[in-house]
């Protein structure tokens, strides 16, 4: 039955592609716009039935765009290697240091010797963690920051969770890492890119208007936030963290634990100071308008700061890695580039293919198919009109990456704004938040496609929670944008 179901899935995703492709018009204008919906429903099946591996998948936007004439072979491949790849890349790398010296051991034990041995303290303890941090940088970097710490949560809870729900703990706790790295980008305007991007753009387009700076924000974003990440916590906790689950330890053995593992060695001292460094850059690098205060990040001591973001903080610090010798390993850096060869290639390219197929969605007409959709709001009440939009731009973000979603979705809001007479803020800023959704696919954010590449974390259950969050947002946001600025 379940080679069938393989098979069956094999072959459901190239022939739904097939009928958009020759039995769908979407636009009589631009058939383009349904050969790319094609494309993303072959990926969407094959991703969610898991008929083909999910590196496999990643194969069809760098086949099938040049193919369909929608874009040609270099620019697709060059989508493979955004600048984000290479934070991914050197984030992963300081993980890799973190572990290979123990670091993450010493930072897991620390946590569980102050959360205790609840698994729903513990899940609770890690998001609020993940959640403070990422309101001040992005989820991206907090996820890689934190990821090895909680590698090795679960590798030291593992032997002591009763059987049958070791994996539903390890699921539990890497979604929460990842979902709450970006309900925690939500909260400022520096949290997330798509923040920035609206920003800036909407000071562009409407100079005069002088009512949006970072505690105006604040004061919306941090009630969504933080009531999002109760929801979210709730439902992890629901669907994975069952009543029957228990940790038969106490926590005074963690606290023994920790002072077994003696003092810091100078190697776990020098890969600290690396990742305290990688912070402290991370959260300085931009400036920040706090309304009456600017603060200005490092950024712009260089002739071109647009040219510097996280990836090459990242990428110093993995150079530092290889680097900086080890006093344990003579004639060698903390690392070497045997444990380099541990990087999931096959993570990397899903990745790579998402943003391939977000650039297929806008090149092809897909994206504003869809967000102009929205036309269709007129003459309806404006929370109608809300909830519209953020569906609508939560589905886009699923595919699309969260920058691309608002860049695409902000000159529509525009637009619309004026046709509808809204007071801009009031359509905008819920567009803004709706960027950030995406909770069901593996490639929807850099952080869900970090934690996924664990291999601990079954597709089935991330889109279930997934679609689950995106609803409970959705409506979160529309609620919370109406009452504060309606």
């Amino acid at each position: 039955m379940a080679k069938f179901q393989k098979y069956f899935f094999q072959g459901l995703g190239p022939l739904t592609a097939f009928l958009f492709w020759w039995g769908v018009e979407l636009d009589k204008n631009n058939h383009q716009v349904s050969l790319m919906a094609g494309i993303g429903l072959w990926m969407c099946i094959w991703w969610f039935s898991e008929a083909v591996d999910l590196a496999v998948t990643a194969f069809i936007p760098v086949i099938f765009l040049p193919v369909l004439g929608i874009s040609d072979v270099k620019t697709t491949a060059q989508q493979y290697s955004d600048s984000i790849i290479f934070l991914f890349i050197g984030g992963f790398l300081l993980a890799f240091a973190i572990e290979k010296w123990q670091l993450h051991k010493r930072i897991a034990l620390k946590i569980l010797a102050i959360v205790g041995t609840n698994p729903r303290t513990i899940l609770l303890g890690l998001m609020g963690s993940t959640y403070l941090i990422s309101n001040w940088i992005s989820n991206t970097a907090t996820t890689m920051m934190l990821f090895s710490a909680v590698l090795a949560l679960i590798h030291e809870t593992k032997a002591y969770i009763n059987e049958g729900y070791k994996h539903k703990f390890a699921a539990a706790l890497l979604l929460g890492l990842a979902f709450s790295a970006t309900i925690g980008g939500m909260a400022t305007p520096v949290g997330t890119p798509p923040n920035m991007y609206f920003f800036k753009a909407y000071k562009e387009a409407f100079p005069n208007n002088t009512d949006l700076n970072f505690l105006q924000w604040s004061k919306i974003g941090y009630p969504i936030s933080l009531l999002f990440l109760m929801v979210c916590y709730a439902v992890l906790s629901a669907y994975f963290l069952k009543k029957k689950m228990t940790l038969s330890i106490t926590r005074s053995y963690f606290k023994e634990q920790y002072q077994q593992l003696g003092k810091f060695s100078r190697e776990e001292k020098w890969v600290f100071g690396i990742l305290i460094t990688c912070i402290a850059l991370w959260f300085t690098r931009a400036d920040i308008d706090f309304g009456r205060f600017q603060f200005k990040g490092w950024n712009g001591l260089f002739l071109k700061s647009k040219f510097i973001d996280d990836s090459l903080v990242a990428m110093l610090a993995a150079l530092a890695l290889f680097l900086i010798p080890s006093h344990q390993n003579k004639g060698q850096g903390l690392l070497v580039w045997e444990d380099a060869k541990k990087l999931r290639y096959d993570i990397i390219l899903m990745f790579g293919s998402g943003f391939a197929l977000a650039y297929g969605f806008e090149v092809s007409g897909l994206s504003s198919w869809l967000a102009h959709s929205l036309e269709v709001l007129k003459g309806v009440p404006v929370f109608l009109i809300l909830l519209g939009i953020c569906c609508i731009i939560t589905i886009i973000s699923e595919f699309a990456s969260n920058i691309a979603s608002i860049q695409l979705a902000i000159p529509v809001m525009i637009a619309l704004q004026k046709e509808l007479n809204i007071e801009p803020l009031l359509l905008l800023i819920p567009a803004t938040f709706a960027a950030s959704l995406g909770f069901m696919l593996p490639v929807a954010t850099a952080a869900n496609t970090i934690v996924f590449g664990t291999r601990q974390i079954h597709i089935k259950d991330m889109f279930k929670v997934g679609l689950v969050l995106d609803v409970l947002g959705i409506l979160i946001i529309t609620t919370i944008c109406y009452l504060s600025l309606h």
